[in-house]
């Protein structure tokens, strides 16, 4: 039997692991898949709590979404383009009205229209119609010394279009809002941070220029390629996205052939936003599946690894699993065991990132993929766990059952195990929006009638499915 060679980290150490490849295994495309009522009644409750987060933890007068709660925090603009889409789920559900969720829109995408751009260092918003990564929550000025991020600008028009293709009223304020929604992605020069090699820089620091790393092989920068494509004023070529495909990734990890990337939410993120079921570019028509159906088998190949337990973690099993960037109890070694602080773990044939710990946003980002093994996971753990891991605004961030270290911690009790005490606007978007695409398709058929997502998957190669209908 085929073995494939990988590297991993399990605890912290570099080591050679196989994962064996067995194709006859290989899941079928997604079944239909019905909500049983306490399913319907455990997502309720699951949205409404999450949905506080967004309303609650952001800066009313600038529309700036804390990036954690209740740590006192700076913004996250990608935090803010999950919120942003947050309100209209929120309206549909009855949380809020479309005059409140219209009012925190206009007010964030006035921030965002007016908020100064320049190559200063400092006391700006951004610059080439980018943001930095973090802003100050009060004032909207660059946070520190955090780098201009595309991919987090990206997440941020993500929201920005939501909005803009909902408030498709005649009211002063819904069509100001289409209005700012226009000319704030119409600023982005994508040309700007397009690389020699065709791809898209992850970033720039006024202070020493474009960070060396770009986007390439296989992450959440598929909305960001769309969305440069699909610019109406500096587009990027077709030639960007095949060049992007052609670094991918393809491997069979854990029975799943699929392009591998270890965090979840690579896997997730553009998917709150773009239907990929039954649309494909060249390189997935050569494959025979579609975007969905690869993000299915990551999440089928993350819980089979967590099943397998390699290293021996606590509680790990069918129900609790879940590897994706997330908070961690501590940057410390203890028994010859590696833990970590805030990182990116994931389980993949390109790596392991692996010290114990679990994000709920894991399974809850890939609901709308695999429901069937998604949802009995975030029940068994809201469960399982209780107050310690859900509270007023839905699943904390992380816990860790094995770090029972220190009977107290500076950022939670580990005599049990640690538990975050804060939540991540980054992390908790999808759980909130995944739910609504598993339950309606909501933001799936409120996105394919944006046109500069369609002119982008256009210019991408995408064929098939509603593009054609």
């Amino acid at each position: 039997m085929k073995q494939l060679l990988i590297l991993c980290l399990l605890g912290g150490c570099v080591q050679l692991a196989r994962c064996q490849s067995r194709p006859q295994t290989v899941l079928p495309t997604m079944p239909a898949f019905s909500l049983s009522g306490s399913d319907a009644t455990f997502l309720d409750s699951l949205q409404r709590d999450t949905f506080r987060y967004f309303w609650e933890t952001t800066n009313s007068q600038n529309g700036l979404v804390s990036d954690r709660a209740p740590t006192n925090s700076f913004a996250s603009i990608a935090a803010v383009g999950f919120g942003l889409t947050s309100y209209l789920v929120g309206v549909e559900r009855g949380y809020i009205t479309r005059a409140q969720a219209a009012e925190r829109t206009l007010q964030t995408l006035r921030f965002f229209a007016n908020a100064p751009q320049s190559e200063q260092a400092a006391g700006v918003a951004g610059y080439k119609g980018f943001f930095y990564h973090f802003l100050d929550m009060k004032t909207g000025a660059r946070f520190k010394q955090v780098e201009l991020s595309t991919i987090d600008t990206a997440l941020l028009l993500g929201g920005i279009l939501s909005a803009q293709t909902y408030f498709d009223g005649n009211t002063p304020a819904e069509t100001e809002i289409r209005q700012l929604a226009d000319l704030i992605y119409g600023r982005a020069d994508w040309t700007w941070f397009l690389n020699k090699d065709k791809f898209v820089s992850m970033g720039w620091h006024p202070e020493s220029g474009f960070i060396k790393s770009d986007w390439r092989g296989y992450n959440e920068a598929m909305l960001l390629y769309v969305l440069a494509l699909g610019s109406p004023t500096h587009p990027l070529e077709p030639a960007v996205w095949r060049a992007w495909t052609q670094s991918y990734p393809w491997a069979t990890f854990y029975d799943q052939p699929h392009v591998n990337f270890d965090p979840l939410f690579g896997h997730q993120y553009s998917h709150v936003w773009i239907d990929f079921r039954g649309i494909k570019d060249e390189y997935m028509r050569g494959r025979g599946i579609d975007y969905f159906e690869n993000s299915r088998r990551a999440t089928y190949a993350n819980r089979a690894y967590c099943m397998a337990n390699p290293a021996r973690w606590q509680d790990y099993g069918p129900t609790i699993w879940g590897l994706t960037a997330c908070d961690g109890p501590k940057d410390t070694l203890v028994n010859g065991r590696q833990f970590f602080s805030y990182r990116a773990r994931g389980a993949a044939s390109t790596q392991i990132v692996d010290d114990g710990t679990i994000a709920p946003t894991a399974a809850g980002g890939s609901m709308a993929f695999a429901p069937e093994i998604c949802l009995p996971a975030l029940r068994a753990m809201k469960t399982r766990y209780g107050s310690k891991l859900y509270g007023p605004y839905g699943f904390r961030d992380a816990f860790n059952p094995t770090y029972r270290y220190r009977a107290l911690s500076a950022n939670g009790s580990t005599a049990q195990g640690w538990f975050d005490i804060d939540y991540l606007g980054i992390d908790q978007g999808p759980i909130l929006l995944m739910a609504e695409n598993l339950r309606s398709g909501f933001i799936w058929k409120l996105m394919q009638k944006n046109p500069h997502i369609r002119r982008g998957l256009v210019k991408a190669g995408f064929t098939g499915g509603w593009l054609e209908q």
